[in-house]
């Protein structure tokens, strides 16, 4: 008799257990016990007429993911999409993907490592690039304005965390809550996508403070408010992307020990803010708009014309900021930290993001202290409404 070969082997044990094994498994001994439902705390459903995390208040952690199509079939994304709505609808109110089946000789469908957790304030945000179009041969469909980002002055890129088809960002005040619901997402969908990048990050503050980054200053301080989000963020334009936004996402290499040598009078002249305070210069309070055509006594200006503040508020360009800090263990080419600044930038056009970077380029003073080493850009779709049939990226994809 010839022997099984391991495939036929592992197929036989895998019909056994969902079929002939499934009624004798269920015994005093093997009792399903479900997790204890925590008090939900979370006010961001992921329905309404905009994607939550992005206008929302930026939690304490991220987990970014950029995938890369595996597939070039419009109906198996579309599927794909409509199983991630399902799942991050449950995720976002403190619910497994799936519940446990009786059957506990078959892997879970949710991976169990948030039973018992509360969902921590828990987002998650979908956007495709430029590239997701021409896989899926809706290339009439990609807006004028999505395009790979241009080459920026001092940027060294790496292949590895650049580029990508699409990017969910999961954002929680628990790291683990925002991990396993990426990861959640990603295994259903591992058939038809690849992970490409992926970046862990983290926010502290108190009291509602401005996060501050690893250079110790504040990141935010101008962000766009309320009504102000519709000029700045917000897409209004009656196509599929309508309500959406562009996500442009930049990982930022933060030479810490360069830094760190620099004195105090250095490093505001580099911002142009007060590390204590967050005042730009001239100015007593963080929240006081800076003025950077303010004079001192010998006719020059108060704020240094190459800082960081001055280059981008010259701009006349508003986006809004949600970036978060990571610390990846250290870098082996160099001994130092691996640590840096996961800059995530919203807008309703962006060219407001170009023209910022753009106007930095070689002449801000933050470039000593900086390498720009990651890149992408993202639309990211209008919300979901709790309508029967709907799904994230439905407008585009039929």
């Amino acid at each position: 008799m010839r022997s099984l070969d391991r495939r036929s082997f592992l197929k036989s044990i895998t019909m056994a257990g969902a079929g002939v094994l499934s009624p004798v498994i269920l015994n005093a001994d093997s009792k399903i016990h479900s997790p204890r439902t925590p008090t939900i705390k979370n006010p961001y459903s992921f329905f309404g007429i905009h994607q939550q995390g992005i206008a929302t208040p930026a939690q304490k952690h991220i987990y970014f993911l950029v995938l890369d199509l595996h597939t070039n079939s419009r109906s198996d994304i579309k599927e794909v999409f409509k199983i991630w709505t399902t799942y991050a609808s449950k995720l976002t109110i403190g619910e497994n993907v799936a519940p446990y089946s009786k059957n506990i000789l078959i892997p879970t469908l949710d991976t169990g490592e948030a039973d018992s957790l509360n969902p921590s304030n828990l987002t998650l945000t979908f956007g495709v690039a430029a590239s997701f179009f021409d896989k899926l041969g809706l290339a009439s469909a990609r807006p004028k304005l999505l395009k790979d980002l241009p080459h920026f002055p001092r940027d060294q890129l790496r292949a590895e965390f650049s580029g990508g088809d699409i990017c969910i960002q999961a954002c929680a005040d628990d790291p683990q809550v925002a991990f396993h619901a990426v990861r959640n997402l990603v295994r259903i969908a591992r058939l038809k996508v690849t992970m490409k990048w992926s970046q862990m990050g983290f926010n502290s503050s108190e009291n509602n403070d401005t996060p501050r980054n690893l250079f110790a200053f504040k990141d935010g301080t101008v962000n766009p408010r309320a009504n102000e989000l519709d000029k700045v963020v917000w897409v209004k334009d009656g196509s599929w992307l309508d309500n959406g936004t562009y996500l442009a996402i930049r990982r930022v290499q933060m030479h810490l020990e360069t830094w760190d040598r620099t004195h105090l009078k250095g490093q505001n002249d580099t911002f142009g803010r007060m590390r204590d305070s967050g005042a730009a210069y001239g100015k007593n309070e963080e929240f006081e708009e800076a003025d950077i055509t303010a004079l001192n006594e010998k006719g020059e200006t108060i704020m240094p014309e190459d800082s960081h503040v001055f280059l981008a508020k010259k701009t006349g360009m508003q986006i809004l900021r949600r970036s978060f800090s990571f610390a990846s263990g250290i870098d082996s080419r160099t001994g130092q930290f691996d640590a840096g600044l996961l800059f995530i930038a919203f807008q309703k056009d962006p060219m407001q993001f170009i023209k910022i970077q753009n106007a930095l380029g070689n002449v801000d003073r933050m470039n000593e202290y900086i390498t720009h080493i990651g890149s992408g850009l993202f639309a990211c779709f209008g919300g979901v409404s709790k309508k029967s049939g709907d799904y994230i990226g439905k407008a585009l994809l039929g």
